[in-house]
């Protein structure tokens, strides 16, 4: 069944959605099925899952969601033929080389690579490559960052996992127009001087999508919006500098594209690189270092015809009309899983220990990632970090749920799988060629002195309940907006011109979160603790400080953080790149 849901690009694939479609049948059975009248069930699932249910009937969480399907989105289906898994080797991103002490250039260019096998593919890029060029720091050493942009769009950049001031955390509308920009997208006449960005208040657009422009239509995707002003947006043209002091916790964060309305498909284009955080203290733990840690960044994409990455764009041209087509309002999914750019690839490995610095760069698919051998014998998972840095100690999993946006650091140890064999690094949820993502073989006999302390790090925040000046309820929804629908953050859609919360520097709060689907939230500026999952006990995968968490379809989530670092405009939002893009997002003042 999940394989005949997968074929008609239905939303929702895989175990939990087989019991989901069953529980279904026995609703109609009894008569209490929650599927409008005159709209199959089928239709309702092809059109978002339980976002069909919810846009159709504006139902109940409770009642449309109970299901739990384990992927929210609808796939993509490639025109072209694919290579066969564990063929094409791991490529590792380049690190990008300083200019100048604490000075990087990158330019955003279009440029194309052979991503499958004797096709060429477009994308648009960080410095040609795709993912871009990695950006290794050390903690507290301040660097500068000038983004030129070459592409046919303006473009915002955003270092996900970032303690960023907020003139360069990469708000929505503080865009970096390409040279001679005439689109609508912002008011070039009220820029800032081209260069650097340091000028405030020069009354961007907020794109076309904002306030009544991210409401989705059945059979139309988001509408054309009426182009609100932001007026603390700050623009540029051509260039732009972005400060980032780096006075974090060791960690892998990744910088991305982030333009009002339309951050997904940029991303899928190829805006995306990595930029690793590192100080001595971690270094001295003894971990797998050297080509023993692999950064993976794992997403999904399809293939037109033509070679190029195939995305369901209302626009294609990415410059007036944002939205998605009608059946991918609820996400967009491939069918070919890429690791660091590469379909399905093959790493040779030492019979040794790794650290594997993952990465789930996807739009809006999760993935269950599990590690199993020729023989069908699975290898821990040992986690040693979350989004922002290390635990305290090692956690064990056999089975590791990674949402959009999440990171996890652990390792891996081949010493006990025999030479020339292979190991395996597949996807639970997928089904077909999705759950595939990468293997390993294993070549040599090597010699490995690493290690994995009981002991990781002492600096976690101890933030208690106690600590708390406030407790805030979000739910993240879809619902009604200025006659369409949208994706919600508590009712309402986004508007760059609306306090959603204001809270003051220091301050540390409890925000409870609720979800509809799936819904990766992601908070700027400020890690956080999972404290609970509806009312229990956190998940195992859900230890240490992060800046995302995953909420699953009907699911109450309670988080807690200190808001310190920098005052001044930030966001949270929907990771999910679709949802973001149709209005999941909210402002966070800090004061």
């Amino acid at each position: 069944m999940a394989e005949r849901q997968e074929e008609r690009g239905a939303s929702t694939a895989g175990r939990e959605e087989e019991r989901g479609m069953s529980t279904a049948r026995r609703e109609e059975e009894r008569g209490t099925s929650t599927a409008p009248r005159g709209m199959s069930r089928r239709r309702v699932l092809g059109i978002g899952g339980a976002l069909g249910l919810m846009a159709a009937t504006a139902l109940s969480t409770s009642a449309a969601l109970a299901r739990r399907p384990s992927v929210t989105g609808a796939e993509l289906r490639s025109a072209v033929p694919l290579p066969p898994p564990y063929q094409v080797p791991l490529p590792i991103p380049a690190t990008l080389e300083p200019v100048a002490p604490g000075r990087y250039e990158i330019v955003q260019r279009e440029a194309s690579a052979e991503i499958l096998p004797g096709v060429r593919t477009p994308l648009w890029t960080y410095g040609g490559t795709f993912p871009g060029p990695t950006i290794e720091s050390r903690r507290g050493r301040q660097i500068t960052v000038t983004h030129r942009n070459e592409l046919p769009v303006p473009t915002v950049v955003h270092l996900h996992g970032g303690r960023t001031p907020a003139a360069s955390d990469g708000y929505p509308t503080d865009l970096v127009l390409p040279a001679g920009w005439t689109g609508t997208t912002a008011h070039a006449g009220h820029a800032a001087e081209p260069g650097h960005g340091t000028q405030a208040g020069h009354g961007a657009q907020a794109g076309h999508g904002t306030h009544g422009g991210h409401g989705m239509q059945a059979g139309h995707g988001m509408q054309a919006g009426h182009g609100m002003k932001d007026a603390r947006a700050v623009v540029t043209e051509l260039t732009r500098d972005y400060t980032f002091p780096l006075d974090q916790r060791p960690t892998l964060l990744w910088y991305h594209d982030h333009r009002m309305d339309f951050t997904a498909p940029a991303i899928w284009r190829g805006l995306a690189g990595l930029h690793i955080v590192r100080d001595d203290a971690e270094e001295a733990l003894g971990l797998p270092a050297g080509p023993r840690e692999l950064p993976l960044m794992i997403a999904d994409r399809a293939f037109a015809a033509d070679g190029s990455f195939l995305y369901p764009s209302l626009d294609p041209t990415l410059r007036e009309r944002p939205g998605v087509q009608e059946p991918y309002l609820a996400g967009v999914l491939g069918d070919v899983i890429l690791v660091n750019g590469a379909p399905w690839p093959v790493h040779e490995v030492d019979a040794a220990r790794y650290r594997l610095r993952v990465l789930n760069a996807s739009n809006a698919r999760h993935y269950e990632l599990e590690a199993v051998t020729d023989d069908g014998r699975r290898l821990d998972l040992v986690q040693i970090g979350a989004d922002q840095g290390l635990l305290a100690a090692p956690v064990t999993h056999r089975l590791l749920p990674i949402a959009p946006a999440e990171r996890y650091d652990v390792v891996i140890d081949f010493s006990g799988v025999p030479v020339g064999s292979r190991v395996r690094l597949l996807n639970r949820l997928g089904t077909g060629r999705t759950r595939d993502v990468m293997a390993f073989r294993v070549a040599r006999k090597a010699a490995d002195d690493s290690r994995v302390p009981g002991v990781l790090s002492t600096d976690l925040p101890a933030w208690r309940r106690s600590d708390a000046v406030r407790v805030r309820d979000f739910a993240f929804r879809a619902g009604q907006m200025h006659g369409g629908r949208g994706w919600l953050v508590g009712g309402l859609p986004f508007d760059p011109a609306r306090a959603d919360v204001t809270t003051g520097l220091g301050d540390v709060e409890v925000w409870r979160l609720v979800a509809d689907v799936h819904h990766p939230v992601h908070l700027h500026l400020v890690g956080f603790r999972v404290l609970s999952r509806s009312g229990r006990p956190p998940l195992p995968h859900d230890v240490g400080l992060k800046d995302t968490v995953s909420l699953r379809p009907g699911e109450a989530v309670e988080i807690i953080t200190r808001f310190d670092g920098y005052r001044g405009r930030f966001l949270f939002h929907c990771h999910n790149a679709e949802h973001e893009d149709m209005a999941m997002m909210a402002n966070l003042e800090i004061v």
